[in-house]
């Protein structure tokens, strides 16, 4: 079975960074790895994605401050995130899919979440 495990998540201020990690296992790759954030009552949205070829797409809110990356076995995704501002408050999730894509539903599998709080 496919599992995926957040870390990172935590206070900090503006203007400050921090980097979220997801180790994935129980998956047949290629597989893409992507993060969500869900805002403060609002739906989830699509953050940043990147495929087994290492090609990256990132949503125009976080576009110049986040960046994706994955380790070389292409199990472990991360997201740097710099310049952090309020708005980006959310719980983050990582997902994993057939497809590099910003919706939600073209994803099969789902970390628990990791909040991350700027203040």
């Amino acid at each position: 079975d496919v599992q995926l495990v957040e870390s990172g998540g935590g206070s900090v201020q503006a203007g400050g960074s921090r980097r979220l990690s997801c180790v994935a296992s129980g998956y047949t790759l290629p597989m893409y790895m992507a993060w969500f954030r869900r805002l403060p009552g609002q739906e989830r949205e699509g953050v940043a994605a990147i495929g087994g070829d290492g090609r990256t797409n990132y949503a125009d809110s976080v576009k110049g401050r986040f960046t994706i990356s994955q380790d070389n076995a292409k199990t472990t995704a991360y997201l740097q995130m710099d310049n952090l501002k309020p708005e980006d408050t959310a719980i983050y999730y990582c997902a994993v899919g057939e497809f590099c894509s910003p919706s939600w539903w073209e994803y099969t599998n789902w970390g628990q979440g990791t909040q991350v709080t700027v203040s």
